[in-house]
């Protein structure tokens, strides 16, 4: 299992005497769990978060007339938000391994993608590849950071997850189609098929503080690629980048780029069980289960 960072040692040292005293059984219980949820993904989320804000801040107060581009500041920015992450202690150096394949896989992608037309990037700037800017590759990397962070912090682990090689090669497919629809025909119905074939009956399990929650391993993919389509929202309003039809005025992303997500979440778990292979559910212990029905929750402590 992956170890926490000295950073989060020490928060978590911190919220754990602040919890200790939180109580264990109804709705405050609930309240103290909720919140720790949500804490747990905004912490979760800080590298993407900081990224968009700079996407956003250079949309309203960068100036036009600067000796830097836009392009190229975002850029600079985005590698000292890494470095920050790094040298703060926010992430580990096995985890920047992890970023940088998705950091890697994302830059190809958007390469041949804006080649396509699919979408494009203003022209100004000098750091770039085959006309992309490099800050292009940090927003695939902040799905990554995302990922590697939350099955950490969440002490994630499922029940009947699917064979890691049959996974590797459907992402392999899934990843293929991004560039060969362009040529061929689009066969991303029939991935969808493949997705629900193998994770229908995978079921993931996270660890909140007290409380250990189970959900639909689907429908975190569903949530998280929602997620990442309100972002794609927020970056093409702040013009980093745009789609066809947003050049005479922007408008909400369309639809459909949320089944592109949803197949990117499935090259995204993939890379990172890759790395931190899935685990099973942990077993609970013999007096825990006795509390459970003594009506009480007891915290099982992590590994």
């Amino acid at each position: 299992m992956q170890k926490p960072t000295r950073l989060e040692r020490r928060i978590d040292e911190t919220a754990h005497r602040l919890l200790r005293r939180a109580p264990g059984t109804g709705w405050q219980a609930a309240l103290v769990e909720t919140i720790v949820f949500f804490a747990k993904q905004a912490w979760a989320c800080v590298f993407g978060a900081l990224l968009l804000a700079v996407i956003v801040a250079a949309r309203l107060w960068y100036p036009d007339e600067a000796l830097l581009a836009r392009n190229d500041a975002l850029t600079v920015a985005a590698i000292l938000i890494q470095i920050g992450m790094i040298v703060g202690g926010l992430e580990t150096r096995r985890e920047l391994w992890v970023i940088v394949l998705f950091h890697v896989t994302g830059t190809a992608m958007e390469i041949f993608k804006t080649d396509a037309g699919s979408w494009m990037y203003d022209d100004g700037g000098l750091l770039r590849i085959a006309g992309v800017p490099l800050f292009s590759g940090f927003m695939y990397a902040a799905v990554g950071s995302y990922m590697v962070r939350v099955y950490r912090l969440f002490d994630i682990r499922f029940r009947r997850y699917p064979p890691v090689w049959a996974t590797a090669i459907l992402a392999a497919a899934i990843y293929a189609n991004f560039f060969l629809h362009h040529f061929w025909w689009d066969a991303r119905w029939v991935l969808f098929v493949g997705v629900l074939a193998l994770w229908a009956p995978t079921i993931l399990h996270a660890r909140v503080w007290r409380a250990r929650i189970r959900v639909p391993l689907l429908v975190v993919f569903a949530g998280v690629a929602s997620v990442i389509y309100l972002a794609e929202n927020i970056g093409t309003w702040a013009g980093a980048w745009l789609y066809p039809n947003q050049l005479d005025g922007w408008q909400l992303v369309s639809l459909s780029k949320l089944s592109s997500w949803f197949l990117l979440m499935i090259i995204s778990v993939v890379l990172v069980t890759l790395v931190y292979p899935p685990r099973g559910p942990r077993p609970v212990p013999a007096r825990s289960r006795a509390a459970v029905r003594r009506g009480r929750r007891l915290d099982v402590a992590a590994d």
